[in-house]
């Protein structure tokens, strides 16, 4: 833990972490708000599950698109412009008297204006710690998101169900713009430009590292998803349980982010991070015993943080600092893909099986989260003793006083 103040005590670290953090919360908010309010407007889940299905296309889609753009206009006109029109997109469907296409067309507005906020920011990580603080701040990283996923939702229930579905959704608007500008306002931003890449749009791709991340990414994405698709049928939406339950299983991946942080990273590091999720997994499918899913959660849970934060390594290292951010694009729509397939499939099962049908394909997706892995860890790239910075691009790359 000394090692992580120390990384806190960095300048500028602890202030783009918090900065981030704000931007990016409405992401564990708004799927939820969407939920409610259009269920409450129309009568129909079914016609707030479309429009949640647009908005996920839209960010599917955005990711290495937008990313791509900041090396071109740069990260403060891209970030600003998405910021602008998503937060209109999220105002609107908020407090706007819409039909069901309307929703699905301006959800699918806002998922294509989401700001790439994480591309982002991990592509400035480099450029403010050294080497040897560079998985460490991934780890960390990947560690401080569950807040996102384990407060945002409780928020959204209580704000959505005590005061209205429409002021669940401003809220989430509101925390976008501080957040946004928070984000926007610092200085790290003026100081990194990202060079314009060379590469044709999708190339990045053809790196192995970045597509077994990518891939990876959306089998444990997709995993996790299932799972709390499982534990909400298994305690059903009324009781504290559900909630309880998947705030331990973020909790084991916090605590695993920042007790696996510093562990070199080797050929076998994700398989070994993905065997302890997968294990923990198949423990879980035993029993829908609130106690038994608490632990065995728990345990699954240890592994997602540090193996998130191994892909976010393995990426950095392994591409040109010009296409970093189009490289974390593509991983997190393999990650939004991941839970939409996750999500749909835990689905399906759980209508023919009961609860512990999502854990079966929750299950299935952990193992081969960690079958491809370790047949592909000769394109896994070993890090121990080296440097998990980006590949310098040829020509300089200029840094502007704030």
């Amino acid at each position: 833990m000394a090692s992580y103040s120390d990384l806190l005590k960095t300048q500028g670290v602890a202030r783009i972490i918090a900065a981030q953090l704000t931007a990016r919360f409405p992401s564990g908010m708004l799927s939820l708000a969407f939920l409610l309010h259009v269920e409450r407007q129309t009568g129909s889940y079914g016609a707030a599950g479309l429009v949640l299905a647009a908005t996920s296309i839209g960010q599917a889609v955005a990711g290495p698109l937008t990313s791509r753009l900041m090396g071109r206009f740069g990260m403060r006109p891209v970030l600003i412009l998405t910021l602008i029109v998503c937060v209109a997109s999220v105002i609107a469907i908020g407090v706007l008297p819409l039909t069901v296409p309307m929703y699905m067309l301006i959800g699918l507005i806002c998922g294509l204006a989401t700001p790439p906020v994480q591309p982002a920011v991990r592509t400035i990580y480099p450029k403010m710690v050294n080497s040897r603080q560079l998985t460490p701040l991934f780890s960390l990283d990947a560690s401080a998101q569950e807040i996102i996923w384990v407060v945002g939702p409780v928020v959204t229930t209580f704000v959505s169900t005590q005061v209205g579905t429409v002021w669940g959704i401003l809220l989430a608007a509101a925390l976008m713009v501080v957040g946004g500008i928070w984000f926007i306002a610092s200085p790290e931003l003026g100081r990194v430009r990202i060079p314009r890449s060379k590469r044709a749009f999708g190339k990045v791709l053809t790196r192995p590292p970045v597509m077994l991340a990518t891939i990876v990414g959306f089998l444990l994405i997709g995993a996790c998803a299932a799972i709390e698709a499982g534990v909400v049928a298994a305690f059903g939406h009324d009781g504290a349980e559900a909630g309880i339950v998947l705030a331990i299983f973020s909790i084991g991946s916090l605590a695993g982010g920042l007790g696996f942080g510093h562990a070199p990273i080797s050929p076998w590091s994700t398989a070994r991070r993905m065997f302890i999720v997968f294990f923990g997994t198949v423990l879980a499918a035993f029993s829908m015993d609130f106690w038994w899913l608490a632990v065995t959660l728990f345990i699954a849970g240890i592994g997602i943080a540090p193996a998130l934060a191994v892909l976010f390594a393995i990426v950095s290292a392994s591409v040109k600092f010009s296409d970093t951010a189009e490289a974390y694009g593509w991983v997190g729509t393999g990650q939004l893909i991941g839970a939409a397939l996750g999500s749909a499939l835990a689905g399906f099962l759980i209508d023919g099986y009961d609860a512990v049908g999502a854990f079966w394909a929750a299950g299935v997706l952990a193992f081969l989260g960690f079958v491809v892995p370790a047949l592909a860890r000769r394109w896994h790239p070993d890090l121990r003793g080296r440097d998990a910075s980006p590949i310098p691009d040829t020509e300089p790359v200029s840094i502007t006083p704030s």
